[in-house]
């Protein structure tokens, strides 16, 4: 027979019929119940042995971990909370689980002590809606933009360009780091290695994706992009996904409503799709926030901050504006804000954003026309002189979601601006040639996949949205 999926068994209606369904103990109590999931939901199926119907030795095996096949008969179950059980005609151990060494024993553990177990923190429940969950938001994020006609290009991973300009890039190659070769200056001679140049792996796919973007209009990539900062903090990664669209045709404004666009139907998509785990991870969510002192916690739960993004119109205004309100706002004036908001100018932080988003606007808010300084090269300068139009997305609880531009498209003030930055232009080549050649203006944003799963789930630390997290002194798995 065909193996039935605990999902789907629990929503069917039973009548007797046989089924076969297989996956992991959770628990087995009085040597007659067995709670069962396979990860298709975060409920489990429980599976009712009889008395005596099994030998000895087959019992001992059933231990919490261990992967077993079942064959019985799907029934009405009398147990509260659940409308179907398994009465066990036939059990098959798949695989044992030493009871005495298996590290997930049916209780709470911490989120530290899973991330040092990533190989199984997946079955444990809140692990298990976290990837279903991310699962779903990456269907969503393909059938957005299928549906809108985006064309999925895949930029490459392994570059010789910096988009960010920060420098804080994996270098690539294959020379013997103990004896590299040199050239006639004692410098090393990348001319020998793979690629016959200096290369590294990806900080964005956004250079690239625009080659695209100015001959097929309207593309988007989402890979895994590569950051060597040596940031240990719940919102850093040294390896994370990137959602990147880039447009031909595009302005600021338009693209600030694709963005908005986007991350709607993103967070109604998870409302509408994952509400089981949804729902298990808004509870998760709100004992974590019982456990913090009361000044610390978030005025909504998980599913009101969802709803707070899909029920509200995104308040636009420009850094100049946002610059007023933070530097009048009561925290700002008692001094409560870690960074002062004193010179126009100033990056606006974390603490900053979330109050225009939580305490003055009380609704996500898209920041506009960033000054210059601040921003990167490719960022189409405005007539002032002093901004660029660059914009960045706000949600509650973390802040900046997205952060993009309007692209310079006139080939005369990217080079400007490349030299006042001391950019290597012959590594820009052919990105500043594509401003001699039919250029356009075209617009485009970042999206962390990452934080955005951090948004969804009400997960409070990066490293738990991804399996295998990558962080400075880890790499294992």
């Amino acid at each position: 027979m065909k193996r039935s999926k605990i999902k789907e068994l629990l929503g069917t209606q039973p009548s007797g019929q046989t089924v076969v369904v297989s996956g992991w103990v959770r628990t087995f109590r009085n040597n007659q119940f067995i709670a069962l999931n396979d990860g298709s939901t975060i409920h489990s199926l429980q599976a009712v042995v009889a008395l005596n119907s099994l030998p000895e030795e087959t019992l001992k095996r059933i231990t919490t971990g261990a992967c077993i096949s079942i064959t019985g008969e799907l029934i009405p179950s009398p147990a509260k909370g659940q409308a179907v059980e398994v009465k066990v005609s036939q059990l098959e151990i798949l695989g044992d689980s030493d009871p005495e060494k298996f590290p997930l024993q049916p209780k709470r553990h911490s989120l530290e002590f899973l991330r040092e177990i990533a190989h199984l923190r997946v079955r444990t429940n809140t692990f298990g809606a976290v990837m279903r969950v991310r699962h779903a938001m990456a269907f969503a994020v393909h059938q957005f933009f299928n549906d809108r006609g985006f064309v999925y290009v895949h930029t490459p991973i392994i570059t010789g360009s910096d988009a960010e300009g920060a420098g804080a890039m994996f270098k690539v190659t294959t020379l013997d780091i103990n004896k590299p070769p040199r050239d006639e200056k004692g410098n090393i001679d990348s001319k020998q290695d793979f690629f016959g140049r200096d290369t590294n792996l990806t900080v964005s796919g956004q250079l690239e994706g625009e080659t695209y973007a100015l001959a097929l209009s309207e593309i988007y990539t989402f890979g895994p992009t590569f950051r060597a900062e040596n940031s240990n903090t719940t919102r850093h990664l040294a390896e994370f996904w990137m959602i990147e669209p880039e447009m031909a045709f595009y302005d600021i404004h338009d693209n600030m409503q694709l963005g908005q666009d986007l991350l709607q139907y993103l967070v109604r998509y998870a409302l509408d799709h994952c509400k089981e785990d949804i729902e298990f991870l808004d509870k998760r969510a709100a004992e974590e926030e019982a456990a913090k002192p009361q000044e610390q916690r978030s005025e909504l739960g998980l599913i009101d901050r969802l709803k707070f993004v899909t029920e509200n119109d995104f308040q636009r205004l420009t850094y100049s504006e946002a610059f007023d309100i933070l530097r009048n706002s009561n925290p700002n004036k008692k001094k409560k804000f870690q960074y002062l908001i004193e010179k126009w100018g100033a990056d606006f932080q974390s603490e900053h954003e979330r109050y225009l988003v939580e305490k003055h606007f009380k609704k996500p808010v898209i920041l506009v026309d960033y000054p210059k300084e601040i921003k990167s090269f490719y960022m189409r300068q405005n007539d002032d002189g002093k901004t660029v139009a660059a914009m960045d997305i706000l949600f509650p609880g973390i802040g900046e979601i997205i952060g993009g531009s309007q692209r310079e498209e006139r080939y005369e003030r990217i080079v400007q601006r490349v030299n006042e930055l001391k950019l290597p232009e012959k590594d820009l080549w052919w990105y500043l040639e594509l401003r001699k050649f039919g250029s356009a203006p075209h617009s485009g944003f970042g999206l962390g996949f990452e934080r955005l799963m951090q948004f969804v789930t009400g997960m409070t630390n990066i490293r738990d949205v991804i399996p295998f997290p990558r962080f400075p002194g880890n790499a294992e798995f």
